[in-house]
């Protein structure tokens, strides 16, 4: 390979909280300290162990050398590359500046989008197992989360229950629904058909559908993403979608995503809400890493990188499989998450979830708690890292923890 995927990067002293954070905060979101003899194998927090594209410090590093960084417009390059990375990756056409607006994080941009279409107290629609940061945001913003459980077939792949979420939106007075494509925590990537089908559901009973589609570009094993907007005229016009660079070059410490909206009046509605704290600007770094992020160079990188995440995958699935008896996991389409369940073991062991996570934060292999993701006895746990350390982290949990 080209790029580097194979080095172990030591993030200790470089701010990283996947490293750095362990033993403090929450500790239904953050892993305990390892005991003396096992080093840190990070595999919860949802950012990649493997150095970024170099296109990205490179077009930083050039900006830098001017010394002056003060009020600054956004550059044309910034839109132009936006709209050239969805035409090459998604097969969108059609999109233009205008209908592209600057927002610090998918989460904000969450926000924003359901102040618009909804009053606090309303219902929002939500599938679980859910990404944790919808679940607080929306409850410390005062919206209600109503859920609609995925169900697997009998091929062990998540599906949306169509039937229960018509049920819930009808029931509940649903106004907004916020759609996680691919899935988070699941690794879901939805096909043409599905969409529509949820999408239409929404066109029957008037549902704004917010889209958090940050996981797009990390599509595996063939799938390919279809974006939201595009599978029909109504969900063109009815759908606001959340994207960045972050999740796949690795960025979300310069803080920069982007919505797309072709529905004038709600574009103009989002864009309004999203400037009334002053603080939803661009900042100066982040705008030349997405330029960097989405030349020729970073198309390059990720096809890199999607290889190496299907191979760390096929790795830890087969693992799983032939080594620890009682865990369940479907192989993900997109993303570098698995969401494990660890229900049959733990009852056949007499083992809780708790117990199960002590073992693993003792010998440093730091995997999440599945529980704030609304999976009852599941662990996240995060393969963007060398090959190596994935091999290295499973082990541990053959001798120490699945035992």
């Amino acid at each position: 390979m080209k790029y580097d995927f194979e080095s172990i990067m030591d993030r200790m002293g470089k701010d990283a909280i996947a490293v750095e954070s362990l033993g403090q905060g929450n500790p239904s979101f953050t892993p305990a300290h390892p005991e003396e003899g096992f080093d840190i194998i990070p595999m919860w927090v949802a950012d990649m162990n493997f150095p970024t594209c170099p296109a990205v410090p490179q077009a930083m590093i050039e900006r830098t050398k001017h010394p002056a960084y003060g009020y600054f417009d956004i550059r044309k390059e910034y839109y132009d590359e936006i709209i050239k990375w969805h035409k090459t990756r998604n097969n969108v056409t059609g999109l233009t500046k205008e209908q592209i607006g600057y927002e610090n994080g998918v989460l904000g941009g969450v926000l924003s989008a359901l102040a618009v279409v909804c009053s606090k107290g309303d219902n929002v629609l939500l599938h679980s197992p859910t990404y944790i940061g919808f679940t607080g945001s929306l409850k410390n913003n005062g919206y209600n989360i109503v859920l609609s459980p995925l169900q697997k077939d009998e091929g062990g792949t998540w599906r949306m229950d169509i039937r229960d979420m018509e049920e819930k939106i009808r029931d509940h007075h649903i106004h907004a629904a916020i759609f996680c494509s691919p899935h988070n925590p699941c690794g879901r990537v939805w096909s043409e058909q599905e969409i529509l089908a949820f999408t239409e559901l929404c066109r029957k009973y008037d549902v704004t559908i917010i889209s958090d589609e940050i996981w797009s570009d990390l599509t595996l094993f063939g799938n390919r993403h279809v974006p939201t907007q595009s599978v029909s005229e109504d969900a063109r016009q009815r759908t606001i979608a959340l994207y960045a660079p972050s999740k796949t070059f690795n960025l979300a410490g310069l803080v920069g995503s982007y919505h797309i909206i072709y529905n004038d009046r709600l574009h103009e509605r989002v864009l309004k809400e999203s400037s009334l704290s002053h603080y939803n600007n661009i900042n100066l770094l982040s705008m030349y890493a997405l330029i960097g992020a989405y030349s020729p160079e970073g198309y390059e990188w990720l096809d890199e990188l999607r290889s190496v995440l299907g191979q760390n995958i096929d790795y830890a699935c087969r693992f799983i499989r032939e080594n620890l008896p009682g865990l369940e996991v479907s192989r993900p389409e997109g993303t570098y998450m698995l969401f494990v369940d660890c229900s049959q073991y733990c009852r056949e062991k007499g083992k809780t979830l708790d117990d199960v996570l002590a073992a693993a934060w003792r010998v440093g292999v730091a995997v999440q708690d599945g529980r704030p993701f609304h999976g009852p006895c599941h662990i996240r746990v995060n393969l963007a890292l060398p090959l190596l350390r994935v091999k290295e982290a499973f082990d541990r949990l053959r001798k120490y923890v699945f035992v």
